[in-house]
């Protein structure tokens, strides 16, 4: 007999990315972002990134180094939060200014592969 099909899990099952405004007033906003491990090894060394919707810009972030160029945005890990254990997850926060309405980024990828949305 031939042996069964090998299946690959999806790309989207390392990761899941909750991504919640937590604030929204006529030029700013706040977010708050959490990262999920979902895969069976631990994540050394995050680099999440996403684009951010035309007229919003990052301006201060916490427990991540944030850049920004054009409306893409690179969140690495500080030393202290390094580390993502199978099912545990990081948070990091901005604000931001934006002029026109808010609207949330729509997708994510961790280290380079795509994390499904929370």
């Amino acid at each position: 007999s031939s042996p069964p099909p090998t299946t690959t899990p999806p790309s989207n099952a390392a990761c899941t990315v909750k991504y919640t405004p937590a604030s929204v007033w006529n030029n700013g906003f706040t977010a708050d972002v959490t990262i999920t491990n979902r895969g069976s090894s631990t994540i050394n060394g995050w680099n999440l990134t996403y684009s951010l919707p035309a007229g919003q810009q990052v301006t201060n972030a916490w427990n991540a180094t944030v850049t920004q160029s054009g409306s893409a945005v690179s969140a690495r890990n500080v030393g202290w939060n390094g580390s993502i254990a199978p099912g545990g997850t990081a948070n990091v926060g901005y604000q931001g200014t934006l002029n026109r309405a808010y609207s949330s980024p729509t997708s994510f990828s961790l280290n380079g592969i795509a994390c499904s949305r929370a």
